[in-house]
C-alpha cells in the first residue's frame, strides 16, 4: 500500500483516524497517556505493511525483538558486555540486510567469474532499509547515551513500525520521537499543518512525479532503440523532476501524518535543485540519510581528523550500495563522492568569487548526468544512453521528443517553478502581514490553505483514477 492510493486515501486513512480518535477517548477515560493509540498506530501500521508482504511482517517483528533485548544489553551492562550487546545487535541489522538486498547480487556476481555458488534469489522487503537503519540508529545512539533506551517492546515496535515512515522514510532517529512515543499533545495547529503538509505531498508525487514519470519512460524505457541526443536530455531531465518530487513528496506526506499524530518529524528535502555545489546539493537531499552516514560511518572513521579523502569515498561507496545492489548505484555514488572530494580542495576555497549563476548550471549538469547513472541498472544501456546524449546516433532530435516538450509544456513550466522554495516565500509573506495586520493575516492563510487543500486533494484524485503507473520509486530501496 502506497500513500497516493484510492484505498488508502479515502478507506485505510478515514478507518485509522476514526479509531485512532476513539482509542484518544478511552485513553482519556482510563487515565491513560497514549497507550491506546500507541496500540491503534502499531495495529494499523502492520496492517499497512502486511497488505503488500504479510510475510516479511514476521521478519520486521523479529528484527525488533531483537534490538529490543540488545537495547536492553546495552542499557543495563557496562564494560565489555555493552560492546557485545551492541555488536550483536548491529551484526544481525546487517546480517538481514545483507542477506536480503545483497546475497542475490553477490552471489550471481561470483557465478559470473566462475565460482559456483548456489544463487540466492529473496524478494526485498519493502523499506528494508528504512527501518534496519533506523534500528541501528537506536542501538548505537543508546550506547553512546545520546537517546533512552526503550523499555516497552510496544514502544520500540511503534518506532520501527510507524507507517508514515516505514516504507519509504524519512530515516527517523530514536531520539527526536522518543518523548513523543510516551507524551505527546496535537493541538488545531498540529492538525492543520500535518493535513496541508500531506496534501502539498500528495500533489507533488500524483501531479508531478506520476505525470514525469510517463515522459521518462516513454524516452528512456519504451523508446530506447530509438533514443536521440535531445530525447536522451529530455528524457532524463524528466526523471531528474520525478524523482525529486517522487520522493520529497513521500517525505512530505510522511511529515504531515506523522504531524497529525503528535510526531516531529525532521525536514527531509530543502530545495536541492536550488544549491551552488554539489556540497550544497547532498546537504538538501535526501538529508536523513546524509546525516545518518555522518554520524554512524565518517565522524566515527576519522571525518575530517585524519584520512578524510578515504572517509568520503567510504561513505559514498555505501551510500550508492545502500539505493541497491547494483553496479551502476556503486558507480554513481562513488561519482559524487570523487566530486564531493575534489570541491573541498577547489571549488569550496573559492566558491563566493564565482557567479551564483555558472554555480547552479554546474550543479544541475552534474547532478542531471548522474541521474542518468543511477537510472540504468543495465551497464550497457548506461553506456548506450551517455553515447547518445553526446551525439553519437543516428539523429539528433525526433518527433516523439518534441511532443514530450511540447504537449506537456505547462507541466514542464509548473515543475520546474514548484522545485523553488514557494511555499516558504508565501509563508514569510505572511508572517510579515501578520505583524502589521493580525486579522488579515489568519483570514488569507485560511483561505489560502482550505483552497490549496481542496484543489490539491481534487486534482490528485482525479488523476489517480484509472491511473496505471503510481508506485514510489524509493520504496524499492
Amino acid at each position: 500500500m502506497v500513500f497516493s492510493d484510492l484505498f488508502f486515501l479515502y478507506v485505510f486513512l478515514p478507518a485509522f483516524l476514526v479509531c485512532y480518535l476513539l482509542a484518544g477517548l478511552i485513553d482519556k477515560w482510563i487515565g491513560k497517556s497514549v497507550v491506546v493509540r500507541n496500540a491503534i498506530i502499531v495495529l494499523f501500521s502492520l496492517i499497512f505493511y502486511a497488505w503488500g508482504e504479510p510475510v516479511y511482517v514476521l521478519l520486521m517483528l523479529a528484527s525488533v525483538l531483537v534490538n529490543y533485548f540488545a537495547g536492553i544489553g546495552i542499557a543495563g551492562s557496562q564494560g565489555i558486555h555493552r560492546k557485545v550487546a551492541l555488536t550483536v545487535g548491529v551484526f544481525n541489522n546487517i546480517f538481514i540486510l545483507g542477506l536480503f538486498k545483497y546475497a542475490g547480487f553477490i552471489t550471481h556476481e561470483l557465478t559470473g567469474l566462475g565460482i559456483n555458488v548456489p544463487i540466492l534469489d529473496l524478494r526485498l522487503p519493502i523499506g528494508i532499509s528504512f527501518y534496519i537503519f533506523q534500528s541501528i540508529s537506536y542501538l548505537v545512539d543508546v550506547y553512546r547515551r545520546e537517546s533512552p533506551v526503550q523499555r516497552h517492546f510496544g514502544g520500540l515496535l511503534l518506532y520501527v513500525s510507524l507507517f508514515p515512515q516505514l516504507i519509504a522514510g524519512p530515516i527517523v532517529r530514536y531520539g527526536s520521537i522518543a518523548k513523543e512515543i510516551t507524551h505527546r499533545r496535537v493541538t488545531a495547529s498540529d492538525l492543520a499543518d500535518g493535513l496541508f503538509r500531506f496534501l502539498v505531498g500528495l500533489g507533488k508525487k500524483v501531479i508531478f512525479a506520476n505525470q514525469l514519470s510517463e515522459i521518462s519512460g516513454q524516452l528512456l524505457h519504451d523508446g530506447f532503440g530509438s533514443l536521440t541526443t535531445t530525447g536522451a536530455w529530455v528524457g532524463i531531465a524528466a526523471f531528474t523532476l520525478q524523482i525529486y518530487f517522487d520522493f520529497s513528496g513521500y517525505s512530505d506526506m510522511a511529515i504531515g501524518i506523522g504531524r497529525c499524530l503528535g510526531f516531529h518529524f525532521r525536514e527531509n528535502f530543502n530545495h536541492p535543485y536550488c544549491c551552488d555545489s554539489i556540497t550544497d546539493f547532498w546537504r538538501r537531499w535526501h538529508i536523513s540519510l546524509g546525516s545518518f552516514f555522518r554520524d554512524y560511518v565518517y565522524i566515527p572513521l576519522g571525518g575530517n581528523r585524519r584520512h578524510q579523502p578515504l572517509n568520503i569515498l567510504i561513505v559514498w561507496f555505501l551510500t550508492g550500495l545502500w539505493h541497491g545492489a547494483s553496479w551502476n548505484f556503486v558507480i554513481w555514488g562513488l561519482y559524487f563522492g570523487l566530486i564531493v572530494m575534489v570541491e573541498k580542495y577547489t571549488l569550496l576555497r573559492f566558491h563566493q568569487r564565482v557567479p551564483r549563476l555558472l554555480l547552479h548550471l554546474y550543479c544541475l549538469l552534474i547532478v542531471v548526468a548522474g541521474w542518468g547513472i543511477f537510472y540504468f541498472d543495465d551497464f550497457h544501456a548506461m553506456q548506450q544512453f551517455f553515447r547518445v546524449s553526446v551525439g553519437q546516433c543516428a539523429a539528433f532530435h525526433d518527433f516523439h521528443t518534441e511532443s514530450a516538450i511540447f504537449n506537456y509544456f505547462y507541466l514542464w513550466v509548473a515543475a520546474l517553478v514548484f522545485c523553488l522554495p514557494l511555499r516558504r516565500w508565501m509563508e514569510g509573506w505572511f508572517d510579515r502581514l501578520a505583524d502589521r495586520h493580525a486579522f488579515l493575516h489568519g483570514s488569507l492563510m485560511l483561505v489560502y490553505r482550505f483552497t490549496a487543500s481542496a484543489v490539491l486533494l481534487a486534482v490528485s484524485t482525479a488523476l489517480l483514477v484509472g491511473a496505471t503507473n503510481n508506485a514510489f520509486i524509493y520504496t524499492r530501496f
